[in-house]
C-alpha cells in the first residue's frame, strides 16, 4: 500500500483473523457451499414452472393468477434472502461462521428434499402441493441466505491486498453453478427416469454432499476477539451499516448493478424466442453460455486483481456491461424492425458476452471495497446488508424488466432501463474514490 494513501480504512483493512487461521480450506468450502446454493438454485429453476403446471390447471385458476403464482414461487427465494442475509452475518459475527455455514448446508438438504416431496402429489392435492413448494422455496431462500457469510470467510482469511482475488471465487462459483445446475437437471432427470421428484432428490443430494465435506474439513475463521451483540433482527443496525463512510454508496452501487443485470437476465429467454424463435433446448444452451463466460471471466479477474486496483476493475465492469447490454438493446430493436433474425447472432452473442464479463468484475470489485470499509468486527453483517439489496435488486429488476419486455413490439425497454440505471452508477463510482 502506497504509505502516501490516506488511512481512513486502515483500521478495517486490518487483517480480521490471528496468523495462522485456515485459508485454503476454507476457502474452498466457501467456493463449494456457493456452488451448490447455486447448483441447487439451477437444477430446480428451469423445471419448477412445468411442475407447478399441473397443480395450477386442477385448481382453474386465470392464467394471470397462475403466473402470479408461479412469480411468487420464483421471488420469495430472494425475499428471504433480502430478509436474511444480513441475519445469517450478524450471527456469523457473533457465534461463527462455520456454524452458520454448516445451518444453511443442512437448511438446503431438507428444503431440496422437502420440494422433491412436493412435486409427487396427485392433481388433486393441488393446494397442499403448492403450499409445500411454497415452503421449500422460502426455506431454501433463507438456507441459501449465507452468501454475505461467505464473503466474510473470505474478508477473514485473505489481506486487503488480496481481497478482491479472494472475492472473484464467490463469482466463479456463481457461474459454475449457473451453468452446471441446468446440465445435472437434465441428466439427472433421465437417471431418475423423469421422475417429478428427480431435481430435488439431486439437489439435497448435492447439499448433503458439501454438508459431509464442511463438517469434515472446514474450521471456524472469525476471529474469537470480534463480538457483537444480539440484536439479529434489527433495522437499526442496517442503517448503521448503510451510514458507514463508503459502504453506503458501495450497497447502492451494487444493487443498481444488479438489478440492471436482472433486467436482461429475466427477458433472456422471451428475446432469444421473439429474435431468433429458439427451442428449449437452444435457450438451455444460451444460459449455459452465459454460466460459462461468467466463470471464465471470473477466472480472469483473480491474476487482474494482483495489479489493478479494485476501483479500476469496477469502473471497467459498469462499462462493459453498458456497452453489452446496449447491444443487447440494439439486436432487439433490429430483430423486430427487420422482420428476422438475418445476421444478428453472432451480435447477440458478442454482446451477451461483454455485459456478463462486465458484471463478472463488478461483482468481486464491489465486494472487496465492501469489505475493506468495513469494520473487522462486522464483516458478516456488511456483506449481509450488502447481499440483502442485491437480493432486492434480484426482485425489482426482473419484474420490471418482464413488465417492460411486454411494453412495447421492440422490446428494448428492458435493456434500455437497465443501460440508464448503470449510467447512475457511473455517476456513483467516482464517489466511492478514496
Amino acid at each position: 500500500m502506497n504509505p502516501t494513501e490516506p488511512p481512513p480504512s486502515s483500521t478495517a483493512e486490518a487483517p480480521d483473523s490471528p496468523p495462522g487461521r485456515p485459508t485454503k480450506g476454507a476457502l474452498g468450502i466457501v467456493w463449494l457451499v456457493v456452488f451448490i446454493d447455486l447448483l441447487g438454485f439451477g437444477i430446480v429453476l428451469p423445471v419448477m414452472p412445468r411442475q407447478a403446471e399441473p397443480y395450477l390447471a386442477h385448481l382453474e385458476l386465470a392464467p394471470a393468477a397462475r403466473g402470479a403464482v408461479i412469480g411468487v414461487l420464483f421471488s420469495v427465494f430472494s425475499l428471504m434472502q433480502f430478509v436474511f442475509s444480513p441475519v445469517w452475518g450478524r450471527i456469523s459475527d457473533r457465534i461463527g461462521r462455520r456454524p452458520v455455514l454448516l445451518i444453511s448446508l443442512f437448511g438446503s438438504v431438507v428444503f431440496y428434499a422437502l420440494y422433491g416431496a412436493a412435486v409427487t402429489f396427485d392433481a388433486a392435492d393441488a393446494q397442499l402441493a403448492l403450499g409445500l413448494m411454497l415452503l421449500a422455496r422460502v426455506g431454501a431462500g433463507v438456507a441459501g441466505a449465507s452468501v454475505g457469510t461467505a464473503a466474510a470467510v473470505i474478508a477473514d482469511c485473505t489481506p486487503p491486498d488480496k481481497r478482491a482475488k479472494g472475492m472473484a471465487l464467490i463469482g466463479i462459483a456463481f457461474g459454475a453453478g449457473f451453468t452446471l445446475g441446468p446440465l445435472i437437471a437434465f441428466f439427472g432427470l433421465a437417471l431418475f427416469d423423469q421422475k417429478p421428484w428427480g431435481v430435488g432428490a439431486l439437489a439435497s443430494g448435492l447439499s448433503l454432499v458439501a454438508l459431509l465435506i464442511a463438517l469434515g474439513v472446514f474450521k471456524e475463521t472469525r476471529n474469537p476477539a470480534n463480538k457483537t451483540g444480539k440484536d439479529f433482527f434489527s433495522v437499526a443496525r442496517t442503517v448503521e451499516v448503510l451510514k458507514m463512510p463508503a459502504v453506503g454508496a458501495l450497497v447502492l452501487i451494487y444493487f443498481l448493478a444488479i438489478f440492471a443485470f436482472a433486467n436482461f437476465e429475466a427477458t433472456l429467454a422471451l428475446l432469444t424466442q421473439s429474435a431468433f424463435g429458439m427451442s428449449n433446448e437452444d435457450n438451455f444452451l444460451v444460459f449455459a453460455t452465459v454460466g460459462a463466460v461468467l466463470t471464465v471471466a471470473g477466472g480472469a479477474y483473480r491474476p487482474m486483481a494482483k495489479k489493478q486496483a479494485e476501483f479500476k476493475l469496477l469502473r471497467f465492469g459498469v462499462g462493459a456491461m453498458v456497452l453489452g447490454l446496449s447491444g443487447i438493446g440494439l439486436v432487439a430493436y433490429l430483430a423486430s424492425t427487420s422482420g428476422g433474425a438475418g445476421g444478428l447472432k453472432a451480435g447477440f452473442y458478442a454482446a451477451v458476452s461483454i455485459a456478463v464479463i462486465g458484471f463478472a468484475f463488478v461483482n468481486p470489485s464491489v465486494s472487496a471495497l465492501v469489505s475493506k470499509n468495513a469494520d473487522p468486527a462486522r464483516q458478516g453483517e456488511v456483506q449481509g446488508v450488502n447481499q440483502a439489496f442485491a437480493s432486492l435488486g434480484r426482485i425489482l429488476g426482473p419484474f420490471l424488466g418482464s413488465v417492460l419486455f411486454q411494453a412495447e413490439s421492440s422490446r428494448t425497454l428492458p435493456y434500455l432501463a437497465a443501460v440508464l440505471t448503470l449510467l447512475l452508477v457511473a455517476v456513483l463510482v467516482p464517489k466511492i474514490k478514496k
